[in-house]
């Protein structure tokens, strides 16, 4: 397991490498998930740094993750773009896991876009819809917050009761209005991996409430709370989850579903970013 020590050290070496090579600093960042790191391409004026530059942050390296931090401009707004993460089913601890998220708050981020690929559990959802994520359940069995808390990060217990700010999930409708996408609301369901879920496990999603599934986003989204970050999560429903198609899943479904998205994915994105 590869695990780097989460302390508050760690976090600021890291800020402050890349306060002095990206000054002046974007208070606005988006993870972009598998497949998703288009956005990042489609940036102006943009510098890049490949995550291994950055001191303790941890490389990714799954197939749909470029593994770069690219800060550059859209729409009049300069952002910070994550382009890749890295997930828990790789070995890594909750620490690794949520590192990137500590340091873009100790850099002052004050607004954070959370987006992945994910598995349709609500049928009504068609492979391609984008999802604006209202809540989340927490099927991971672990917590990034366990253990020690640091009170320069946030408090020892902190609020998740609008985890996903209504601010912003309103500005994400104000732009799939503007741009005639139309896009869903749910709860996204955060599990494991690296398998993809059983039917038997999607019924009991279902019942439980889920409308998305996905292997990432809510640590991330818990410790952005936990430094009282603002957060929006955007789901790609990249493929239907087990048993709903009578067909199996595979990671080349999910890569080609979210590149067929790539242009409503950018103009919902950029659609928000604009009217923050």
């Amino acid at each position: 397991m590869n695990i780097i020590p989460l302390t508050f050290a760690h976090v600021d070496e890291a800020a402050q490498y890349l306060r002095s090579r990206l000054e002046p600093v974007p208070d606005v960042a988006i993870v972009l998930g598998s497949g998703l790191g288009s956005f990042a391409e489609s940036l102006g004026q943009a510098d890049s740094l490949p995550y291994e530059t950055i001191p303790y942050w941890p490389a990714s390296r799954i197939v749909g993750h470029a593994g770069t931090l690219v800060a550059g401009t859209t729409r009049g707004r300069r952002v910070l773009a994550l382009s890749g993460r890295v997930h828990y089913y790789e070995g890594h601890d909750l620490g690794t896991v949520t590192f990137a998220v500590r340091v873009l708050g100790r850099l002052g981020v004050k607004v954070l876009l959370l987006t992945n690929a994910a598995g349709g559990i609500n049928q009504k959802f068609g492979e391609g819809a984008l999802m604006v994520i209202d809540d989340h359940i927490n099927f991971l069995g672990v917590n990034p917050l366990i253990g020690p808390n640091d009170d320069r990060f946030g408090p020892r217990f902190p609020d998740m009761s609008e985890t996903y700010s209504k601010r912003l999930r309103a500005l994400a409708d104000e732009s799939a209005r503007a741009n005639s996408l139309q896009i869903e609301h749910g709860v996204y369901i955060a599990v494991s991996g690296p398998s993809y879920e059983t039917p038997a496990e999607i019924r009991a999603f279902r019942g439980l409430g889920a409308d998305a599934v996905g292997m990432s986003t809510v640590p991330e989204a818990i410790v952005a709370r936990h430094m009282g970050i603002e957060v929006l999560g955007i789901s790609c429903i990249s493929n239907m989850a087990a048993g709903i198609l009578p067909q199996p899943i595979t990671a080349e479904e999910v890569i080609a579903t979210t590149g067929r998205v790539r242009g409503q994915f950018i103009a919902l994105l950029e659609g928000v970013l604009e009217r923050l």
